[in-house]
C-alpha cells in the first residue's frame, strides 16, 4: 500500500496506540492463564504482523523499536532490551519469510513467536553473562509453536476488517 507520509504518520501512531493497548491487556490477562513465566500471548505482534503484510518492513520496523522504547520506560531498561531484541529478531524473520518465500499466517506467526522468544533468550543470556538463560528454550519454542497458531488465527479473523479499512 502506498500512502502519503501524512498518513504513515498517522498509520503508524494508530498502530503503535493498538500494539501499546493490547500489550497492556495481555499483561492484564496473564495471570489468569497460569502461563510459564517468559510466556505471553504476544497479541501486538498480530498488530506487526499486518504492518508487514499490507504496509512495509520500515513501518514494522517502527512498530517494534517503538514498543520497545515504552516497555523500557514503564517496565525498566532489562524490559526494553529484552522486548527490543526479541521484537528484532521476529521481524528479521518474518520479513524475510514474505520475501523470499509465501508462508501461511499460520507459519508466518509462530516463526515470527519462536524468533521473538529466540531473541529474548539471547539479550537474556547477554545480560546474565551466561547461556543459562538457553535452557529455558525448549519450553519457549513449544510455547512459540501454540501462541503463533492462536495469533494466526486472530490474524485471519482481524483481517477482512482490517481490508476494508
Amino acid at each position: 500500500m502506498k500512502l502519503k507520509k501524512s498518513h504513515t504518520v498517522a498509520w503508524t501512531g494508530m498502530l503503535l496506540a493498538l500494539c501499546l493497548v493490547l500489550s497492556w491487556l495481555e499483561s492484564a490477562l496473564v495471570p489468569f492463564f497460569g502461563l510459564a513465566p517468559g510466556i505471553k500471548l504476544g497479541l501486538a505482534n498480530v498488530v506487526v504482523m499486518y504492518t508487514l503484510l499490507y504496509l512495509n518492513v520500515r513501518q514494522g520496523l517502527g512498530l517494534v523499536v517503538l514498543k520497545a522504547l515504552f516497555g523500557g520506560i514503564t517496565r525498566g531498561a532489562v524490559a526494553g532490551m529484552v522486548s527490543l531484541c526479541g521484537g528484532l529478531l521476529s521481524l528479521v524473520v518474518m520479513a524475510g519469510l514474505l520475501r523470499f518465500a509465501k508462508p501461511t499466517n499460520f507459519v508466518l506467526s509462530s516463526s515470527g513467536a519462536i524468533a521473538h522468544n529466540i531473541g529474548q533468550l539471547i539479550a537474556a543470556s547477554i545480560l546474565l553473562g551466561s547461556s543459562l538463560a538457553m535452557g529455558y528454550a525448549p519450553v519457549l519454542m513449544i510455547a512459540g509453536l501454540i501462541v503463533g497458531g492462536v495469533n494466526s488465527l486472530l490474524l485471519d479473523a482481524v483481517l477482512p476488517a482490517l481490508k476494508r479499512i
